[in-house]
């Protein structure tokens, strides 16, 4: 096939990418406004199309991977839970199949209109078929975890609030669910409605903790626990709980603002030397001269690639550590 009609049937597919992309930026965009003018979570938006509330409940469970007792769906327990956490709402079977037939496609692709090796089509596919769904899942569940610790302390202050002005604890959730936005406005939902369909308070937020992953839900989940077998007063508790978590939250962004430059100098450094690679293969191709047909250039890449991911993941290491 000619170098000139790959090249044109290349930015074909690029150009059809780019306006699905828009289409859905715009999509998403809408969809973000009028749910803005809406409901202020998903559980309240289900429930206000006036499905029963048991029903809603096991809605909410099915599209998390979930069954309607609350337990993992699949026997893959910790990719269940992976995607669980992430808070990506829809089958997980169709989310997995996307990826596939989406790797399958560009590996097709890059093999009869680019030309590409059997090796490298392989790779291409492996790589989103396999690797891009647990990054993505990793990501969604990283800033969902960073959204719930925010509004963690604040639901706590408000449990804390109708405590004291004496409503049983029921409903002090309850009026969680109802005042708190997502993601922490829907999970607290499912609490409540586990609650009246007669799970014990303590299971209920055990259970929440294995949805969300966050440890000051874990927390949370011992706090009622041992309240519960060893009495209290649950205000005090919940109060001084709510102190700590914002505290944490606090030396937390500490920690970023310090380690920002260390940050910024990995992705610096990782990717400088493929970023003058390359220009020098857009401007000058021929620099390299016959050095690509030699026999150690895939094994010096592979060494000193394997050499700069040992870096990275080092200094990923030296910003980023529990505490």
């Amino acid at each position: 096939m000619p170098t000139g009609q790959t090249l044109l049937y290349f930015i074909y597919v690029l150009a059809a990418a780019s306006v699905v992309l828009a289409a859905e930026a715009l999509y998403v965009t809408y969809a973000k406004r009028r749910s803005r003018a809406g409901t202020i979570n998903r559980r309240l938006k289900r429930l206000a199309d006036e499905a029963p509330a048991e029903q809603t409940l096991q809605g909410l469970l099915r599209e998390r991977g979930l069954t309607s007792s609350g337990d993992f769906l699949f026997s893959a327990v910790g990719l269940n839970r992976l995607y669980t956490q992430s808070g990506i709402t829809g089958n997980p079977l169709s989310f997995v199949a996307i990826f596939i037939l989406v790797g399958l496609a560009l590996a097709l692709l890059f093999a009869f209109l680019l030309n590409f090796s059997t090796t490298v089509s392989l790779i291409i596919f492996f790589l989103i078929a396999f690797i891009l769904p647990l990054l993505v899942l990793r990501r969604a569940r990283n800033k969902r975890i960073q959204r719930f610790a925010k509004q963690l302390p604040n639901a706590l202050d408000m449990i804390v609030r109708s405590l004291r002005a004496g409503h049983p604890t029921s409903v002090a959730i309850g009026l969680v669910a109802r005042e708190m936005p997502d993601p922490l406005g829907t999970e607290f939902g499912i609490v409540s409605d586990e609650i009246t369909f007669g799970l014990s308070l303590e299971n209920a937020v055990r259970k929440l903790s294995q949805r969300v992953g966050f440890e000051g839900l874990h927390l949370l989940s011992v706090s009622l626990s041992i309240q519960a077998k060893t009495g209290g007063n649950l205000t005090e508790i919940l109060s001084n709980l709510s102190s700590v978590l914002r505290e944490r939250q606090k030396l937390r962004m500490k920690i970023r603002a310090l380690s920002a430059e260390g940050r910024m100098s990995g992705w610096i450094i990782s990717l400088f030397p493929l970023f003058m690679f390359g220009i020098l293969m857009g401007i000058a191709p021929s620099y390299y001269g016959e050095v690509w047909d030699s026999p150690l250039i895939m094994p010096v890449f592979t060494i000193f690639g394997l050499w700069a991911l040992l870096g990275d993941f080092i200094m990923y290491r030296m910003v980023n550590f529990d505490f």
